[in-house]
């Protein structure tokens, strides 16, 4: 599988799209995650994202467009309704994802069989590069197997997927380093099903009565509209013991006496006395986003069995943050 740089974007983008029509997956980077991507209106194309990830197809996946435009033609009535049109003039290109009726025209495979289609216009200069230079949508889930760390670099990429991707647009670094926001407008209130990179005083500027909300779908296990929505979701290979800024050199001690293999991500601020591999990171959500998957990847990839994370603030500027540790935690037992 290789992986372009994008030194030289028009030749990148013309091998990157001869690869898609050829009936290949492009990994390409936006301003969130790295994205895997294929055809948004083939289902075979659809079915090639599933087997990569290894991913329920119940699941919807994310299409992503050129432009405001080109998402309403995905959408029931070619519009995104009221909240939808004001929240996609505000933040687009951006990291917000919205939840619309889908048109009869867009395939169920893409929906995970429900009524409801997941757009965003990504701000990543290579994916728009790549959208245009297409003519049409991309089917995008996060480039990465199923359930595991999201990828925030090409090298993530490679080795999750392998070889089940035909090219790797290495863009370097994304921005944001954490998923989409995800705000389903097909009511009255807009309500949040996935929080993310956009936050939630953003997303007030625009419409102040937007709510967090959840999927009820999730639980009767039926068509879901958003991703990320599982209990178990972004972990690394390491189990992640979240635990309060004090409890940090104890959580530590204990794993190291039960003999594993032990790591820790703490604020900047905290000393850690053992000698263990220890990633510190900023005391702001959006830096702490952006460095948080990485971050993993590294502890990840120093052999440790057990990540000790200190329990990041209860408020609301910590939402999306919160969530990906919470998920990443959560134990695969039912």
């Amino acid at each position: 599988m290789p992986t372009v740089l994008l030194a030289d974007l028009p030749a990148s983008i013309a091998t990157a799209v001869r690869a898609l029509r050829a009936g290949g997956l492009v990994a390409f980077p936006t301003e969130t995650v790295y994205g895997l991507g294929g055809l948004a209106l083939d289902p075979v194309h659809i079915a090639r994202i599933f087997a990569a990830k290894g991913r329920p197809s119940s699941h919807p996946l994310i299409a992503h467009t050129d432009s405001v435009a080109g998402a309403r033609a995905l959408a029931h009535g070619a519009t995104l309704g009221e909240q939808g049109e004001l929240l996609a003039a505000a933040f687009w290109p951006g990291p917000l994802t919205l939840v619309v009726p889908r048109a009869e025209h867009v395939p169920p495979e893409l929906t995970g069989g429900g009524p409801s289609v997941a757009i965003r216009v990504p701000a990543h200069p290579a994916a728009l590069a790549l959208l245009r230079a297409l003519g049409e949508p991309l089917a995008a889930p996060s480039a990465n197997r199923y359930q595991t760390l999201s990828p925030t670099l090409a090298e993530h990429v490679v080795r999750s997927l392998g070889d089940r991707v035909a090219l790797v647009l290495d863009g370097g670094p994304c921005d944001a380093g954490i998923e989409s926001t995800v705000v389903d407008v097909r009511g009255d209130v807009p309500r949040v099903l996935r929080p993310g990179a956009l936050s939630l005083a953003a997303l007030r500027t625009v419409c102040p009565d937007v709510v967090m909300g959840q999927d009820s779908a999730v639980e009767r296990d039926d068509p879901r509209a958003s991703p990320g929505l599982d209990p178990k979701h972004y972990a690394p290979r390491a189990r992640l013991v979240v635990v309060s800024h004090e409890d940090v050199t104890s959580a530590v001690r204990n794993a190291l006496d039960q003999g594993h293999r032990v790591g820790a991500l703490i604020g900047k601020e905290l000393s850690v006395m053992f000698e263990i591999p220890c990633e510190r990171l900023e005391a702001s959500p959006e830096k702490y986003g952006h460095e948080l998957f990485a971050a993993l990847h590294r502890l990840d990839d120093s052999g440790v069995d057990v990540v000790v994370v200190e329990r990041v603030p209860d408020t609301e500027a910590w939402t999306a943050v919160r969530d990906r540790l919470t998920r990443a935690s959560a134990s695969s037992d039912p």
